[in-house]
């Protein structure tokens, strides 16, 4: 059998099931449905090639659709051009969904350098901020870095300097002032 022959007889065996099931025939109706997850099955297989694990979820919209749209269709057209349109809108709603989804989730190809130049960005500024601190006299920067950066509390920086908290507390104050406005721009 030719393939345009058996496009016909394929063609004029749905018509002759979704007619009798539209009658109220549900078994018409049901093997209308078998027989056209099979079509519609190898229709996106060919189509979907990259994500096969999604054609079963394809073929199940596009029979819903079809289900629900069965009014529709006008016995005069061609049906399995109908129900190959209703797939083809199907997928690409499909398509544009995973596009957004792949949008959303870009993969990090440059990940080497992503986190080679935060940790350069992050070795950049430790070194301006100790050139900044430089500017200090030794008690404010010793109390600051401590406080500060390292997230000692008031008390172990105290213990580690040798001197009283409330020292540790003008120690930082100062230096933050000192450092303000050694760093405004006039």
């Amino acid at each position: 059998m030719s393939p345009r022959a058996a496009l016909q007889t394929t063609e004029t065996h749905l018509k002759a099931l979704i007619s009798k099931g539209m009658e109220g025939n549900d078994a018409a109706y049901r093997l209308f449905l078998q027989t056209a997850a099979t079509h519609l099955r190898a229709f996106l297989r060919r189509r979907m090639q990259k994500w096969p694990d999604e054609v079963e979820d394809l073929v199940q919209e596009s029979l819903l659709a079809i289900h629900n749209q069965r009014h529709t269709y006008d016995p005069a057209a061609p049906l399995t051009s109908w129900m190959y349109a209703i797939t083809k809108y199907k997928l690409i709603d499909w398509m544009r969904r995973h596009a957004r989804q792949d949008a959303l989730n870009d993969p990090l190809d440059d990940e080497h350098e992503l986190f080679s130049s935060a940790a350069s960005d992050a070795a950049d500024a430790g070194r301006d901020l100790n050139k900044v601190l430089t500017l200090l006299p030794e008690q404010q920067r010793a109390a600051i870095l401590h406080t500060k950066v390292d997230g000692w509390s008031v008390r172990e920086t105290a213990t580690a300097l040798r001197i009283s908290e409330a020292s540790v507390k003008v120690a930082v104050h100062r230096g933050l002032k000192a450092l303000a406005e050694k760093l405004r721009i006039k």
